[in-house]
């Protein structure tokens, strides 16, 4: 393993974070079609752009955070409020036992583990709108095919919607429960 790749154990990673911008944070919820009291998790949910938008929907949050920094800004942003606020990895998330949507800008860095986990045939995951590389919707609208799932659209992100500025192209991704027929 190459020394760039090693880390000393115990030590956090090293993820990149692309803050998203309110507007691009208020067009993502309101594209994702929440009933008020809906359960969102929030992935990665950074300083709570996407959070306050989706509290603002009056759904139910469990924002997940890894940053300690940003996970205790989030908790005190949103004490009283219907926000939970999880300091984890989002890639060791327990996925809720009830039905469930997920909202969020997630660490491109293991959105795969991520969306497996989430699609997972034992998952009560509904719907999931997700800000995730091209390459990465891509692969997936494929691989969700003889899943309960699949990948309903993938609209392109303005890179400028996010500070800084991605290198990648990111689009808004729906992953929904395919029907019982």
């Amino acid at each position: 393993m190459s020394a760039a790749k090693r880390r000393p154990s115990g030590r956090a990673r090293n993820w990149s974070w692309n803050r998203l911008a309110d507007a691009a944070a208020r067009d993502l919820v309101a594209a994702s079609d929440l009933r008020p009291g809906v359960l969102v998790l929030d992935l990665g949910a950074g300083d709570g752009a996407i959070t306050r938008h989706l509290v603002d929907a009056r759904a139910r949050v469990v924002a997940f955070e890894l940053h300690p920094e940003r996970a205790a800004a989030l908790s005190n942003r949103f004490a009283s409020e219907p926000v939970t606020v999880v300091r984890a990895d989002v890639r060791d998330l327990r996925l809720p036992t009830r039905p469930f949507r997920v909202v969020a800008n997630p660490p491109f860095r293991g959105i795969n583990a991520v969306i497996v986990r989430l699609t997972h045939r034992a998952s009560r995951l509904e719907r999931a709108d997700l800000l995730v590389p091209r390459s990465v919707a891509r692969v997936w609208s494929s691989r969700l095919d003889g899943t309960p799932f699949r990948m309903e659209r993938a609209v392109a992100v303005p890179r400028s919607s996010f500070h800084p500025r991605p290198r990648i192209d990111v689009v808004h991704a729906t992953i929904v429960r395919r029907s019982c027929r």
